[in-house]
């Protein structure tokens, strides 16, 4: 399908119309280029109606950003991302992570990569202290 401007703007009216005007209030919309123009064209269109880009995809960018142009952020995930593979590349090394954290995991997945990482990191500092007693344990 198409994603012009004029085509994204027919879809989203043709969906607004076939579940009448009075239904809908709010569109959310992903960021794409094409899809702001496309909402501002159907609030013209339907007075009653409003868009808002999506906030999901926003902080994604926005955690995108952080990494890219935060060295402290690049060095940091890097390191997250070095400790995470190795204990998840060897067997006793989860066992015991299971073990000192009562089954959490260290990686949680997001739906974007870039909030997947920020969460892991935050699961890497949840768990430091276990983390150290695995690395210092005598099992």
């Amino acid at each position: 399908m198409s994603k012009t401007v004029d085509k994204l703007f027919e879809m989203l009216d043709v969906i607004v119309k076939r579940i009448r005007d009075e239904n809908v209030v709010q569109i959310i919309i992903d960021n794409i280029i094409n899809y702001k123009p496309a909402g501002q064209l159907l609030m013209k269109k339907r007075k009653k109606l409003f868009w808002t880009s999506c906030v999901a995809h926003c902080i994604d960018m926005i955690l995108e950003d952080f990494e890219k142009k935060l060295g402290v952020h690049q060095v940091t995930i890097a390191k997250g991302r070095r400790i995470t593979s190795y204990i998840y590349s060897r067997t006793i090394l989860i066992f015991m992570l299971r073990y000192f954290t009562n089954g959490k995991d260290l990686i949680m997945s997001a739906d974007t990569w870039f909030t997947t990482a920020y969460l892991t990191l935050g699961c890497l500092n949840d768990h430091k202290m276990q983390m150290m007693t695995i690395f210092t344990s005598k099992q």
